[in-house]
């Protein structure tokens, strides 16, 4: 994707100087669907993004989260997703909690890290300005003065989506963003409930993706599609 960098500027404070590059990044999109989800982001105040990998939603999403904070028009960054990963919890994995959902956050925070400054971002999350925590653990939060991501929503169940929506406060902007072709929960989708439930609301808009979008890579592309076709069994030798 294109981009187009506007200026620099040095952030200081306690202990420290750090370069903060202060990208304003003109995000041009790809495809039809890349412009309506750029769009949206500049119009709604919640957007829901479905589709497969290599579309570019986390890199859209974490750019524009950049560029709202660059531009001060937010205080805070937020990234949550459930806790489950391929059909296994956090709780399977080593150490603390910070470090169990490390992992799960960094496509974002190599977003962050290349438009904010790497130690720029890391002065933010040690203050709490970048937060990043699982689902259950945005219960009884309001979010205001926000910019709030939701990964992986396909994994949550109808009633954590309502839970998380319903923290939306003043000045917060929430997308959210999911697959249903790699949902590893079972039953129904919080994500699919709110896709029907809210897509009627003025200030919600749905974008979805298919791997017609697909930006990463030639390969991703082909791989996507390759799982969308049924399998042949190949042939029986003797």
């Amino acid at each position: 994707m294109l981009e187009k960098p506007r200026g620099k500027r040095v952030t200081k404070y306690k202990n420290a100087d750090v370069e903060n590059t202060g990208k304003i990044v003109n995000l041009v999109p790809l495809n039809d669907n890349q412009k309506l989800y750029i769009d949206a982001l500049k119009t709604h105040q919640q957007i829901i993004v479905l589709g497969p990998s290599g579309t570019g939603k986390t890199f859209v999403a974490a750019t524009y989260a950049a560029n709202l904070y660059a531009q001060r028009k937010i205080d805070k960054i937020i990234i949550t997703r459930p806790a489950v990963e391929a059909g296994e919890s956090l709780g399977f994995l080593p150490g603390e909690l910070e470090d169990k959902f490390d992992p799960f956050l960094q496509p974002f925070r190599d977003v962050l890290n290349e438009r904010l400054g790497k130690s720029f971002v890391e002065y933010l999350i040690k203050t709490g300005r970048i937060e990043a925590a699982p689902l259950a653990y945005m219960r009884g939060r309001t979010f205001k003065n926000a910019y709030v991501i939701l990964d992986e929503g396909q994994n949550t169940s109808p009633m954590q989506m309502k839970m998380f929506l319903t923290r939306i406060g003043q000045n917060c902007k929430v997308v959210v963003n999911g697959d249903m072709s790699q949902k590893d929960i079972s039953g129904k989708s919080g994500l699919e409930d709110a896709v029907n439930r809210l897509s009627f609301i003025p200030s919600v808009k749905h974008v979805r993706f298919t791997k017609d979008d697909v930006v990463r890579s030639g390969l991703v592309g082909e791989i996507v599609k390759a799982y969308d076709e049924p399998t042949i069994d190949p042939p029986r030798i003797g």
